[in-house]
């Protein structure tokens, strides 16, 4: 792997080890963002948090590089929806309609990134 993709490679595991952390540490910000008919929805948070932060150790080691990868690509896939409603809802979860503006495409950076470390 070329220098600039094992560097890139580390920006997303980093940015992705703090969002996973960020769920045990303020679960109640990411209650928002669990849709109202979900149950047992702190267990979501949890669980999102713990599949972050592992894909993002994973991510880390090259031997396992691609799975995480592969993982953190349909992990984004899995959240997009999310974040696309939040733009459109009169009260986003992420707090402000600026804010989702921003997150909606970093979302689709993040998605596109893991795939190209996915094909490396």
């Amino acid at each position: 792997m070329k220098p600039f993709w094992c560097v890139l490679r580390i920006i997303v595991a980093l940015f992705i080890l703090y969002a996973g952390i960020q769920h045990f540490i303020k679960p109640d910000f990411f209650n928002a963002f669990v849709p109202d008919f979900l149950i047992y929805k702190t267990a979501i948070i949890y669980v999102s948090g713990i599949i972050e932060v592992v894909l993002a150790i994973l991510l880390i080691i090259p031997k396992y590089a691609r799975i995480a990868a592969t993982g953190i690509f349909f992990l984004m896939l899995l959240f997009l929806p999310i974040h696309i409603w939040d733009v459109f809802s009169e009260t986003p979860a992420i707090g402000s309609h600026k804010a989702a503006m921003i997150r909606l495409p970093l979302q689709f950076v993040l998605i596109g990134l893991a795939y190209k470390l996915k094909k490396k």
